[in-house]
């Protein structure tokens, strides 16, 4: 029998499926989690991206009996992972044009932090715990996750995780917009799994737009005359569509629309 890979792709129905198996990152683990997620980028019939772990753990960040082998045998490569790995990861996510649904059953710590963060939706196990883990070992974080945790919780509360180590329930995740929804614990990927296939189904063009949007409007700093013309071309793109076109149609007719991506 051989031997489980430590991330899989599946695609199915549009609705393409990345599954992190091990849930410490190895060397191993980060290059075969970039690999499916540049898969998962580079589809072209996948219609909504799940990324989903364990039922334990989603990711509890690097694997640091490899970190300190390296460390004390190689120190000035310990860190090259972040340029080698992390940075590579979460700029695979940001390739992913189409909604990202994030399944975390158990542990998100660290890195695994930053990844399910780069995601656009997120369902959690109510035993689901989030914490940021890096200044706790000396370092400060990696894989974007000052970034999304600033712009997710606000900079008072990210200063809080990131000085503190504060480590957050689901529920209290769920307060505080972390996640999007919280689920009895055997019922976490069945509802993440639900919530990507009706993204799977729906105006991908229009999803396309509106991540788009809201990374833009996200950034900061962009002039709002700029902002307005962006949206005024994009509805320019999506009103050509048969998409938008059909969804018209049906509610004209007290129908409910049939997507078909385009």
């Amino acid at each position: 029998m051989s031997e489980q890979k430590a991330a899989e792709f599946v695609e199915a129905d549009g609705l393409a499926t990345v599954r992190l198996n091990r849930p410490a990152l190895t060397r191993e683990v980060k290059e075969e989690l970039l690999g499916v997620l540049r898969q998962a980028a580079e589809s072209t019939t996948a219609r909504a991206v799940l990324v989903v772990g364990s039922d334990k753990a989603f990711c509890v960040g690097q694997d640091l009996a490899e970190h300190a082998t390296v460390l004390e045998q190689a120190p000035e490569q310990a860190l090259t992972t972040v340029r080698e790995h992390y940075n590579p990861i979460v700029q695979a996510f940001e390739n992913i044009q189409v909604p990202v649904v994030v399944g975390i059953g158990g542990a998100c710590v660290g890195a695994g932090l930053g990844f399910a963060l780069a995601g656009d939706v997120r369902v959690a196990a109510r035993r689901a715990k989030f914490g940021t883990a890096f200044t706790g070992i000396g370092l400060a974080s990696d894989s974007g996750l000052a970034t999304r945790l600033v712009r997710a919780l606000g900079s008072a509360r990210a200063m809080e995780m990131m000085l503190l180590g504060t480590t957050l329930a689901a529920e209290r995740a769920l307060e505080l917009g972390l996640v999007t929804e919280v689920v009895d614990d055997g019922a976490w990927e069945e509802r993440a799994r639900e919530l990507a296939s009706t993204l799977a189904a729906g105006p991908t063009s229009a999803f396309v737009a509106a991540k788009r949007q809201v990374r833009s409007a996200s950034e900061g700093g962009r002039d709002l005359a700029e902002l307005l013309e962006e949206e005024a071309d994009l509805q320019n793109q999506l009103g050509m569509t048969g998409d938008h076109a059909g969804a018209v149609s049906s509610f004209l007719n007290k129908e409910k629309p049939v997507f078909s991506g385009g």
